[in-house]
């Protein structure tokens, strides 16, 4: 094997691939990365019988060939090559890379007892890629990393026709997000539990290139469904195997995670009786300061009064914080307390569909969490045209916050009481088309039908009364069916004016119920 190849190819290829090597191999072999050169250039891969990954890069290749070589080392070694073109020779049981001046010998590791790279499934559609990136930055951080509970540490990919909704929880919290999907076959229905960790690496890997091919056999439950064929009744069941993220000469296969995921859909209220809203930057950084104040898992706590909002957090003799950003309320519960890292994440996501969130606010966001939507920012009207209620029931913010509309979106919270789940969205996100999307077409009857029996995984529902210590409210799954008749009822006159429109990112939290203070 020889071959010449350009440093900055090279070093974003091996980027690519090293990415998915085990971090801890159960087989030293499986830490290596395979080089093959041939007519069509430069495959670079890696397969450890969980996660794999293939690139093809350009290459004058003099001698084909194939070699293993430790893949962590080669990662680390091209980081800090020159700006030359590198050149790899094979030499009985070592790989020499020469580069400018450089040399450096690889000892190879034995090729025939590599696994071979999985097989493509076969492919079910196509996603923008920057839009796969933007929608799994705001859902995958609600995925749960307690291994007890394998689907819930999954991102559900749920296909139906040309919509696609990602969604993911942890039991406190519940994130979905509906994107425009390309189906192979129109009226496709199908959901694949992908590994979130996964999926956040192969979204962003992805990002800077063309569509997203995805493909999983979704055997029995795939199946030409369409628009309005009721999902949130009839979910099909996930699928098993393997499923592949192809873009351009990229490409990522991992297993899929078995097991039924929740009727996520059904867990969504109707209506609610409270309603708040105000602009997403100024709130975000409120709550990021109240939380460094806030003992370990403590709330942080929201009042609503005439214009404002007070978000404040204690910690017990030793500190408080408060401070106060224009809002308008609408409601009878004006009080409402959460986790502050379970709320900044719902903020941040809903906020980055409009690119609202930068500078300080955008510090807090896990580095996933800053990636901005597809479609622009900024394009809703500052007041008057988002369907809010008028009159007495609802406090201006004033100039003020007419002020911090010219700057982005707003966010918008909503809940019946403070013990039962809330909901954030972005004020003017309309989902797909301006309307509710074909993964919604269930209709209000199916907010909690008896078809989502409450299993061990079906856990957003209202929380216990619970100390301040609890880090974001016990979660009572069984109470979720008896109260969702409950929910619908607590609905006031400020849903009576909310549009039908469904939000395309939508955050349901769980909040802390703690003992009021004097």
């Amino acid at each position: 094997m020889k071959f010449r190849v350009g440093r900055d190819d090279l070093g974003e290829a091996v980027a690519f691939v090293s990415r998915a090597l085990p971090s801890r191999p159960v087989v030293p072999l499986l830490s290596g990365m395979l080089l093959r050169a041939d007519a069509d250039g430069l495959t670079l891969s890696c397969f450890d019988y969980e996660v794999s990954a293939r690139i093809r890069v350009d290459a004058d290749v003099l001698e084909p060939g194939t070699a293993l070589v430790p893949g962590r080392l080669l990662a680390e070694i091209t980081r800090s090559l020159p700006a030359r073109p590198a050149e790899f020779a094979d030499d009985a049981d070592a790989v020499a890379l020469t580069c400018g001046r450089a040399e450096f010998g690889l000892v190879c590791l034995p090729v025939q007892d590599y696994p071979p790279l999985p097989e493509s499934p076969p492919p079910l559609g196509t996603v923008g890629a920057g839009l796969l990136a933007a929608a799994v930055a705001q859902v995958a951080p609600s995925a749960s990393r307690d291994d007890t509970l394998p689907m819930l540490t999954a991102v559900c990919l749920d296909i139906d026709g040309e919509a696609m909704t990602l969604a993911a929880t942890d039991r406190y919290r519940l994130a979905a997000r509906e994107v425009r999907f390309d189906p192979a076959v129109p009226g496709l229905r199908a959901i694949a539990l992908v590994p979130a960790r996964v999926l956040a690496e192969t979204a962003r890997a992805l990002s800077a290139g063309p569509a997203v091919a995805m493909a999983f056999d979704a055997g029995d439950g795939g199946r030409a469904g369409g628009a309005g064929a009721g999902p949130a009744v009839d979910q099909p069941r996930p699928a098993d195997g393997l499923i592949s993220f192809e873009s351009a000469d990229r490409r990522i296969t991992t297993r899929l995670i078995a097991g039924e995921f929740i009727r996520y859909r059904t867990r969504f209220p109707d209506q609610f009786g409270s309603r708040a809203e105000f602009p997403a930057g100024p709130v975000i950084d409120a709550v990021r300061r109240a939380s460094l104040v806030a003992e370990r898992a403590g709330p942080v706590r929201l009042s609503f009064g005439s214009g404002r909002v007070v978000i404040e957090a204690h910690a017990e003799g030793r500190a408080r914080a408060a401070e106060s950003v224009p809002a308008e309320f609408a409601g009878d519960c004006p009080v409402i307390s959460f986790n502050p890292h379970y709320l900044l994440d719902g903020l941040v996501a809903a906020a980055a569909a409009a690119g609202e969130v930068s500078g300080a606010a955008g510090e807090r966001a896990r580095p996933g969490d800053r990636a901005r939507a597809g479609r622009a920012a900024g394009d809703e009207p500052a007041g008057g045209e988002d369907g809010l209620p008028s009159g007495p029931a609802l406090a201006s913010a004033g100039d003020a916050a007419d002020s911090d509309d010219a700057a982005g979106g707003r966010i918008r919270l909503e809940f019946n009481t403070p013990a039962k789940p809330a909901l954030i969205t972005r004020v003017g996100d309309e989902g797909l088309d301006g309307g509710p999307g074909p993964a919604d077409a269930a209709g209000p009857a199916d907010a909690a039908g008896p078809a989502d029996a409450a299993g061990p995984a079906d856990a957003v529902g209202p929380a216990d009364a619970v100390g301040p210590a609890d880090p974001a409210g016990a979660v009572d799954s069984a109470g979720t069916e008896e109260n969702a008749d409950s929910d619908r009822e607590a609905g006031s006159g400020a849903d009576e004016a909310r549009d039908d429109a469904v939000a395309a990112f939508r955050y349901l939290l769980v909040p802390l119920r703690v003992p009021d203070r004097a």
